[in-house]
C-alpha cells in the first residue's frame, strides 16, 4: 500500500524505494568532508550497457524499487566535457524510464537550460543548499567552487521558475552555527512560499567517513532532534523533513526526530553512495523497529501528488500508473 505524503495518519512515516545509479564520481569540488568524489579523469563514466544490465535486475527486487536516483560528480561548468556530461545523465533518466522507473536527478548546480532539458526526463530534482553562510569556503568548502551559497540558492529559484519538484536540505555539523541553519530554513521557506515547489527538506547529521580528509566529529543526534522540531515551526506545512535513518545513531534517535516533526526517511537504497561508511536497514527490518514504535512505514514516489499536474503527458502516465499500482 502506497500512502501519499502529508496523509491524516499523523503515525505514518513515508520513504522512497530507491536505488542510485552514478554516471560518475568525478567531481571538480573538493569537499573536505566528502566520501564521494573522485578526481577528474579517474570515474569512469558508467556506460548505459552497465547501467541497463543493473536497473533490469531490478525487476526483481522486493519490494519494488520505484525511484532511481541519478546521482552524479560534477563536471566543471567550463570543460569542454560539461555538454556530454549533461547528456549522458539524460540518457540514464531516459533508460530508467523506459525501463518502467521514476528518475530523480541530484547533479549539483546546472544551469537554467541543462535544468529544462533533465526535466524532461525526471519526475523531480533535488540540489542539497547545505548551509548559506559563506564562513563554509574559508574551511570545508575551500576548494569548492560549486558551494557558492548564492549559486545554490539560485538553484533553488530557478526549480521554481521551471515548476521542477524539488528535494534540498542542510548539511549539519560542517563549521556553521545555529544561525546559519535557522536563517539557511528561513530561506528555503521563503523559496517555496513564492514557487511552492519544494517538497522536502533533509536534515542531514555529517557523519565521518573513510575516505574523507576532514575528520570531523559526529553531529550530535540531541542536537538533531531539537533542530527537526524548529525546522517544522519555520518551514510551511506542505514541506516534508526527511531524517536518513542509516545516520542515526540508533533507534532512539531516530523515533525522537518523528516525535519532533521528521515524516519522511528518503530514498533507501542498498548503498548510500553519499555515505558509503552507513548501511540502510533493509525496510522490512526498518518497518518492525518503527512499528514497535507506534509508526507505519510505507512507501511513496519521488514526486508528490500535488505536483503530477507539472509533468508532461509520457512522465505524468508513468506516475499515474505506479500509484494504480501502488494503491
Amino acid at each position: 500500500m502506497l500512502v501519499e505524503p502529508n496523509a491524516s495518519l499523523s503515525k505514518t512515516i513515508t520513504y522512497s524505494p530507491a536505488y542510485t545509479l552514478v554516471p560518475t564520481y568525478e567531481c571538480f569540488n573538493r569537499c573536505t568532508y566528502c566520501n564521494f568524489r573522485a578526481d577528474p579523469g579517474q570515474s569512469p563514466w558508467l556506460s548505459l550497457t552497465e547501467a541497463e544490465a543493473t536497473l533490469r535486475s531490478l525487476h526483481s527486487s522486493a519490494p519494488p524499487v520505484i525511484e532511481i536516483l541519478v546521482l552524479s560528480g560534477e563536471v566543471h561548468p567550463q570543460s569542454a566535457r560539461r555538454a556530454a556530461w549533461i547528456e549522458h545523465i539524460y540518457e540514464h533518466c531516459e533508460q530508467a524510464l523506459a525501463l518502467g522507473f521514476l528518475p530523480h536527478t541530484n547533479a549539483g548546480p546546472l544551469s537554467v537550460s541543462e535544468m529544462e532539458f533533465l526535466k524532461t526526463v525526471n519526475v523531480s530534482m533535488g540540489l542539497m543548499l547545505e548551509q548559506l553562510t559563506p564562513e563554509l569556503l574559508k574551511t570545508v568548502h575551500r576548494d569548492a567552487p560549486s558551494k557558492q551559497p548564492n549559486l545554490r540558492l539560485q538553484q533553488l529559484i530557478q526549480a521554481g521558475e521551471l515548476q521542477i519538484p524539488f528535494t534540498t536540505g542542510l548539511l549539519l555539523g560542517i563549521g556553521e552555527t545555529d544561525l546559519d541553519r535557522w536563517e539557511t530554513l528561513e530561506a528555503i521557506a521563503q523559496i517555496h512560499q513564492q514557487y511552492q515547489h519544494i517538497q522536502e527538506v533533509i536534515l542531514q547529521p555529517y557523519s565521518p567517513g573513510q575516505q574523507e580528509v576532514w575528520g570531523g566529529l559526529a553531529f550530535s543526534p540531541k542536537e538533531l532532534v531539537s533542530l527537526v522540531a524548529i525546522a517544522r515551526q519555520i518551514l510551511p506545512a506542505d514541506i516534508a523533513i526527511q531524517v536518513p535513518p542509516n545516520l542515526m545513531h540508533d533507534s532512539i534517535d531516530l523515533i525522537a526526530c518523528l516525535k519532533a516533526g521528521a515524516r519522511d526517511l528518503g530514498g533507501i537504497s542498498p548503498r548510500d553512495e553519499v555515505n558509503p561508511n552507513y548501511s540502510h536497514l533493509v525496510d522490512g527490518e526498518l518497518g518492525n523497529i518503527l512499528g514497535a514504535a507506534g509508526w507505519q512505514l510505507v512507501p511513496r514516489l519521488p514526486i508528490y501528488p500535488q505536483y503530477d499536474h507539472w509533468l508532461a503527458e509520457p512522465l505524468k502516465k508513468l506516475v499515474q500508473q505506479w500509484r494504480f499500482v501502488q494503491r
